[in-house]
């Protein structure tokens, strides 16, 4: 039986910013004065000093946190109150990442947040400069790099994988060809036991109304590619545990892609009498953290097999949970444990009969709220307040263990904090032997940023009507 689909872009994506980046053969002339095209307002961009190349800024407005390998110069800045990733690159391509970030994040996809494009620099004898692309640093996030760079468990390797496999088929499924999938165009966040894989660099590109399997398995074996020989290079540099096997950690992203990819878009078929089995699959695919919109339900011709398979599928089943009880916005795991750990409260307290809002609001008052204001100030642009008491909680279960009995909330967090908790603290020699790696990374060649998709299905045209674009892109210009 034929699933009659017509594959178009998410009408959310279709025009994200006023960027026109609809070709990039076609060459229009470099703007003649300085001009910020934003999606919000920060006026002390304009303060800084876009007359110099990017390396010779004055070194105090660089904010030291450790960058990933790229192909252009790229630093974190303080702007106001804000870090921003600033990254050299042509004009025409940094419009294009703008572009389809924006579209991304319409999406809502993990991806870092696109603030600008700067173009029409010029240096103090009216010699061009690179144009920029502005993102907003991604708090608590590291390149993988910075992750091996501690002392982390021999399994790292295994859970960044897990979490990049998860981010491909997010995009995949939203028609996103990325053409350049390595762990050096991701940074990571925690998430409980596992982590969060967030694209940071979309230089290659392209949304459409959907992939082919030639595009997907392209992106799944340039992946495994990419990934096999980055982990070699952390093996060479001692960063990666004895025991890892790289080649089998590369198959393990093409495994583990395969089986989510199956497992959100696979037809189950069945008889009439066994309709529990969608039940069951709408609960699998929520174990894994994705909520079902929408399901599509077909019998086939003789009327003796039902066909059923998820069409509407987001992430954040247990994210989306949280956020609604407690107005805590954090990551999948993060979010299943906190429920579990507010279903225990509720337990403990004997109120399984009362609303679950009003309990989460007792929850966040008694339980989370003072645990978390316990954490130090020297870290807490270290590490996430859900992060932090997911591994508290874990600390008080391994604690109790060991001395067989309850141990309190309060005794586990200074426990915790004292000898768990420097652990976050990276060594400034290694953090700038990371930036130092970064650095030689650079090429900044405007020949090596365009890697050509596979042929795929024209995507949708863009509107050019002014009244489509979104109200909050906006251009600055002098």
């Amino acid at each position: 039986m034929e699933w009659n689909d017509t594959p178009s872009i998410d009408p959310r994506a279709a025009q994200a910013t006023s960027v026109s980046t609809l070709s990039e053969t076609v060459s229009s002339a470099e703007p003649p004065a300085l001009k910020i095209t934003a999606a919000s307002s920060n006026p002390q961009m304009f303060m800084l000093p876009w007359e110099l190349p990017l390396s010779q800024w004055p070194t105090n407005l660089f904010v030291n946190l450790p960058r990933g390998i790229s192909r252009h110069v790229v630093r974190f800045v303080h702007v106001g109150d804000e870090v921003y990733a600033m990254k050299e690159i042509t004009r025409q391509v940094a419009e294009r990442e703008y572009e389809l970030l924006r579209r991304l994040r319409k999406l809502e996809l993990p991806t870092v947040k696109p603030i600008a494009v700067v173009a029409g620099r010029k240096d103090k004898n009216g010699e061009p400069l690179e144009a920029m692309l502005v993102t907003r640093h991604l708090k608590f996030s590291l390149p993988y790099r910075a992750l091996f760079a501690r002392t982390l468990r021999p399994d790292t390797a295994e859970r960044l994988i897990d979490a990049l496999a998860v981010l491909m088929v997010r995009l995949h499924l939203s028609g996103f060809y990325w053409g350049d999938v390595s762990l050096s165009n991701v940074l990571f966040l925690r998430d409980a036991d596992a982590f969060t894989a967030f694209l940071v660099d979309a230089e290659t590109g392209d949304l459409h109304g959907s992939l082919t399997e030639g595009q997907r398995e392209y992106d799944i074996d340039l992946a495994r590619t990419n990934i096999i020989g980055e982990l070699m290079d952390l093996s060479s540099g001692q960063l990666l545990p004895g025991e890892v096997d790289e080649i089998s950690i590369g198959n393990r992203l093409v495994d583990r892609y395969h089986s989510l990819w199956s497992t959100l878009t696979d037809v189950d078929k069945f008889s009439p009498d066994e309709m529990w089995r969608i039940e069951r699959r709408v609960n699998r695919l929520n174990e894994l953290g994705f909520d079902v919109d929408e399901l599509e339900m077909k019998t086939s011709e003789d009327g003796r097999r039902v066909l059923v398979r998820p069409r509407v599928v987001d992430a954040g089943y247990a994210s989306r949970k949280l956020l609604r009880l407690t107005g805590l916005d954090v990551q999948e795991n993060q979010a299943r444990r906190l429920l579990n750990d507010l279903d225990a409260y509720r337990t403990s307290t004997w109120r399984q009969g009362e609303e679950l809002e009003i309990v989460a609001t007792d929850w966040m008052r008694e339980v989370f709220e003072p645990t978390v204001r316990m954490i130090p100030p020297e870290f807490r642009s270290q590490i996430q307040p859900a992060q932090f008491f997911h591994e508290v909680l874990d600390h008080r279960w391994f604690m109790a263990e060991r001395v067989g009995h309850d141990v309190s909330m309060q005794d586990a967090v200074t426990s915790y904090i004292k000898n768990v908790l420097p652990q976050y603290k990276m060594d400034k020699r290694v953090l700038a032997a990371i930036n130092a790696d970064a650095d030689s990374g650079v090429v900044d060649d405007e020949y090596t940023y365009s890697t050509p998709a596979p042929a795929a299905a024209p995507a949708a045209a863009a509107s050019d009507d002014d009244d489509e674009y979104d109200q909050d892109a906006s251009v600055w210009a002098s």
